[in-house]
């Protein structure tokens, strides 16, 4: 009986388990095949359907969609006639840069050539092309190069003090996009008439310089020098929008040819939040900015010293090429005196992005790199007011920039106020105008002195210090502290960025610094200031300056 029993439940519990294994079988089977149908289903998506489905806030910052096209075939036939390149172009650019490195020559030397040029061994790889939708007579076309060379290229350099030495450029590793633009189409073969190229976008430029034989650090600022020349003479002979045209068919081409289209405006107004980088006091920065990075076209501003919300209030212009590639950029640093400045951080705007004739009032937040933004770390913000004017639109506007533009209506409706007819009867209209309009700028203060102030401290006079605030932006600024003094003197001048001149108002007050207890301000007294004479409403200054 016992037997039976044993078989029965054996074969009970053998057949459970052949069941629960054919059903976890059927489970994975069909999570396998759910899975391979999502599979495919990713296979199928676009870079649209992926863009839809995940924002691109989500994307890590190594992530790209890039629209350019694999190129393995044509790298793999320039890998074999590369030899055969290196020895038909080698004297070819040779003979073609040389002059363009005599151009840029630094002062510092008496004769710069080359004594050995070849390409190497190593092939560049075209990692992409893309077709760029442009004018209907052209064809433009982006190729994506990167390039880690063995190039043999040595320069023979004579300095002003009889020294010669050969310098080999050595390490050469390079990332761009070169543009070729076929203009304009035409009906005869090859279909257009020239091409024109240009580095479109420089990503990576790197290499080495060393003495053959000797060390270049023997000569200070010459490997410097050496580095920012080829640099200029790449950045202003062939980095977009500078291009080169080849003709392919007789014409003229004279349209394709670089010319400027307009100038930008630049205000730099102000800094606020800027990173500290001095251990000891507060970083003094300055700013740089350009669009093309070359030297006589890199606007400078002064420094503020020991400021991390600086105000410039600098006026700068810029001759444009290209509105629709070009950008201005803007970088902050900290001047360390005779060492080298550092880096705060920087910021671009896109020309595109401006409406011409328009003023745009921007506030950029720095970065540390304008290429690779995967720091996250505020480090400050910038101000700007900028205005786009392309030639031929000089008329349709008046530049607010421009030191000997008309009279505003503001300004029109204060000067017939001043007069006293007009105003009498337009009194409500003038009112409602001031109320509407906004006058932005920079106020100067110099606060002066102050006289009879009234005793605060049981052991002795006051210590007073000024407290300036503007009361819309509650912006503010203190003077420093004089000891032991009822008559102080301060000869201090702050800035403030007012947004509201006409409703805004500046309010002084006078306190008196005690370190080991409470601040107390003072009932009486009077200051000086340079500006308000005893006056604290803004409005009233605006007022007396426009007459």
């Amino acid at each position: 009986m016992g037997f039976v029993v044993g078989v029965v439940i054996g074969f009970v519990v053998g057949l459970a388990i052949i069941v629960l294994f054919v059903r976890n079988e059927n489970t994975r089977s069909k999570l396998r095949n759910d899975l391979a149908t999502t599979v495919a289903a990713f296979a199928r998506m676009t870079v649209e359907d992926s863009r839809k489905i995940l924002p691109a806030d989500f994307y890590p910052s190594w992530v790209v969609f890039s629209q350019r096209q694999k190129l393995t075939w044509l790298n793999q036939h320039l890998t074999k006639i590369w030899p055969y390149v290196d020895e038909a172009a080698s004297d070819l650019i040779k003979t073609s840069v040389e002059p363009v490195l005599e151009q840029y020559r630094p002062i510092i030397l008496s004769s710069l050539k080359f004594s050995r040029f070849t390409l190497g061994t190593v092939a560049p790889q075209f990692t992409g092309v893309s077709i760029i939708e442009d004018e209907a007579d052209s064809v433009t076309m982006e190729l994506e190069m990167q390039w880690d060379a063995n190039s043999s290229i040595i320069l023979d350099i004579k300095t002003y003090l009889g020294v010669s030495l050969p310098v080999q450029v050595k390490d050469i590793g390079f990332t761009g996009v070169f543009r070729l633009i076929f203009k304009p189409l035409v009906n005869e073969f090859p279909c257009f008439g020239a091409v024109c190229f240009s580095l479109r976008k420089k990503k990576k430029l790197d290499f080495t310089l060393k003495v053959i034989g000797g060390d270049i650090s023997t000569i200070p600022g010459l490997s410097d020098a050496i580095e920012s020349t080829i640099r200029d003479a790449i950045e202003d002979n062939i980095m977009w929008p500078v291009r080169k045209i080849i003709p392919i068919l007789p014409g003229d081409y004279s349209d394709l040819e670089l010319k400027p289209v307009g100038i930008l405006e630049v205000k730099l107004v102000q800094a606020r939040d800027l990173t500290n980088k001095d251990i000891i006091g507060k970083s003094d920065p300055y700013a740089v900015l350009y669009v093309r990075p070359l030297p006589d076209k890199t606007k400078k501003s002064k420094t503020i010293n020991n400021e991390l919300n600086p105000i410039w209030n600098e006026h700068y212009e810029f001759v444009i090429e290209d509105a629709t590639t070009q950008h201005l950029v803007v970088r902050i640093y900290d001047d360390e005196g005779v060492q080298a400045s550092e880096l705060i951080g920087c910021a671009q705007v896109l020309l595109k992005d401006l409406e011409p004739g328009k003023v745009k009032d921007v506030w950029l937040n720095l970065v540390k790199d304008l290429e690779i933004q995967r720091d996250t770390k505020y480090r400050g913000q910038v101000h700007l007011e900028l205005l786009y004017c392309p030639f031929g639109m000089e008329n349709g506007f008046t530049n607010p920039f421009s030191s000997n533009f008309s009279m505003t209506s503001l300004e029109k409706v204060i000067k017939s106020g001043a007069n006293g007819i007009e105003a009498t009867e337009n009194e409500k209209a003038i009112t409602q105008k001031k109320k509407e309009v906004i006058i932005r700028g920079v106020l100067s203060v110099t606060v002066i002195s102050a006289e009879d102030l009234p005793i605060v401290d049981l052991m002795g006079k006051a210590d007073p210090y000024v407290v300036l605030t503007m009361k819309k932006s509650e912006a503010k600024h203190k003077t420093r502290v004089v000891n032991d003094s009822l008559n102080p003197v301060w000869n201090q001048t702050f800035d403030f960025v007012v947004e509201d001149g006409l409703h805004d108002m500046l309010i002084l007050e006078v306190w008196d610094h005690d370190t080991f207890g409470k601040v107390n301000s003072f009932s009486y007294g009077t200051v000086k200031s340079f500006l308000f004479l005893g006056h604290t409403n803004f409005v009233w200054f605006l007022n007396q300056a426009m007459q």
